[in-house]
Order: structure tokens, then sequence, then C-alpha cells
């Protein structure tokens, strides 16, 4: 492995990333921002459960329109059918429910990966680069996206992976994605800080995430994985990850945090 590939991109997060950590603490109850910003950030830090379900309390509510409005196609079938089959033999009718449940949730599932981009759209600042600790005001945007991503990772995803629809889902929630990639696992976080470049292929299972955590800090860094890379089945990419072209990432590999992999590598870790 060359020294390049261990190459730290200092610049993802400038700074912060390199700063003393002798002279900051990470359990402060206190932030050091000021106005309103900082009365909020100090609540958050001194009051963590009970901020915690504070601030939870409005997510919960965006996944339950989300799940609501997304819903709304299957009941409409569900009724219509329903009205439609009723004079029908008893074991006719009800087969016909049981298949409008079957199509509603298919129905539901072609919604959610719309409007739940959407919603990220609407309600998200837009995420940078970042260090801190995990109880700042900078973290909360990055907790709702990757909430509403695992929305739809954890109740449909995986029954349009590998198809466009799951390139196209990724693309709304804000990945720079490339011509010809095929994306064939649903184990992504932070969608809007990864760039997967032209003829990109994510193999089966692979996991991608553009943050870490270290030393009590949550690290925000973005990944670019370059043109006609492939990452293998269940490989690992950290965040602050740059792949150069035409790499082959080998199955079950950790491709650990800010590594720097040159064009046309074979990589084992």
């Amino acid at each position: 492995m060359s020294d390049q590939e261990h190459e730290s991109r200092d610049t993802d997060i400038p700074n912060l990333e390199h700063a003393p950590s002798e002279k900051e603490d990470i359990h402060t109850r206190k932030s050091n921002k000021t106005g309103l910003a900082g009365v909020f950030e100090t609540f958050i830090r001194r009051f963590r459960t009970l901020s915690f379900i504070l601030l939870l309390t409005p997510v919960a509510l965006i996944f339950i329109f989300a799940f609501g409005f997304s819903c709304l196609p299957g009941v409409y079938l569900f009724q219509w059918i329903h009205g439609a089959t009723a004079h029908w033999p008893q074991f006719f009718h009800y087969l016909m429910l049981a298949m409008s449940l079957a199509l509603g949730f298919y129905l539901y599932g072609l919604t959610l990966i719309f409007i739940v981009p959407l919603i990220n759209k609407l309600v998200v600042p837009r995420i940078k680069a970042w260090r801190g600790t995990w109880h700042s005001n900078n973290a909360i945007p990055w907790y709702i996206h990757n909430a509403l991503t695992q929305l739809v990772r954890y109740t449909f995803l995986d029954h349009i992976t590998p198809t466009p629809l799951n390139v196209l889902f990724f693309r709304m929630m804000g990945m720079k994605i490339g011509k010809g990639v095929i994306i064939n696992t649903s184990n992504i976080s932070d969608p809007c800080l990864i760039t997967l470049e032209d003829y990109v292929t994510i193999g089966g299972s692979a996991t991608l995430f553009a943050h870490y955590g270290q030393k009590g800090y949550l690290i925000i860094s973005p990944v670019t994985i370059k043109k006609g890379t492939t990452i293998g089945l269940k490989a690992s990419v950290m965040g602050g990850c740059t792949i150069g072209k035409h790499v082959l990432i080998k199955p079950h590999t950790c491709v650990l945090p800010k590594t720097v992999i040159e064009d046309n590598t074979t990589y084992s870790g």
C-alpha cells in the first residue's frame, strides 16, 4: 500500500479536524455560540434526554405525514376494490382485497421514494463537512437527513435494489451520481455528501457513509468514488475517503476514514 493511499485530506474540515484536542472539552454543557443559537445549543447540551425527545417529536410528525401520504393511493385502491367486488363470492372478494393490499404496499413505496426527497429538500438545510460534538446545532440537519433516508431504506428500498428507481431515489436525496451507475445496496447514509462518478458499481450489501465518530466527535466528511470503480460485496467506505478511477475494492474490505486510493488500484485494506 503506498503512502498516498493514506494521505489525509486536511482541507475537508478546515480549522476543526486538526484543532488541538487538549483545548476542547467534548463534554461541555455550554455552547460557544452567541445569541439564540447559543441558547438553543446550551439547552441541547444541558438537557440531553429532554432535548432529544423534543427534537424527535417534529421528526416523528414528519414520518407520520410521509407514511400517511404514501399510504393514500393504497387506501383509495382498497376502497374501490372493496366496493367493486362486494357482491362476488366470499373467497374471490377476500382474494381481491388481499391483492389490493399487496399492490397498495408497492404504491406506498413508489410514493414514498418521491415524497421523502421532497420533504428533505424543503425541511433540511444544506449539510456541509463539519467536526464537533454530537450535541450541537450542526448535527440536527445531519440527523434528520439520515432519519429520512433510513425511513425509506427500512420500509421499501430493498424492494427496488438494484434498479434505476433506487438510483433515482439517492439522486433526489442529493447524491451526485454519474451515468451508468449501479447501486446494489441500501446500506447508505449521508447520500447528500457522496459522489459516484460515471460507471461506478456498488456491490451487494456494501456500506457507504460520509461520517464517522472519533474521540467523542462527530465528523462529517464527503466521500468521492471516481469513474469506473467497483466497490465489492459487503465492503465499507467511511467518511472522508477519495477512491480513484478504475479501482477495485475487494469484497469485505473496510476503507478507513480519509483514505485516498490511487487510480487503477486493487485495494484490500
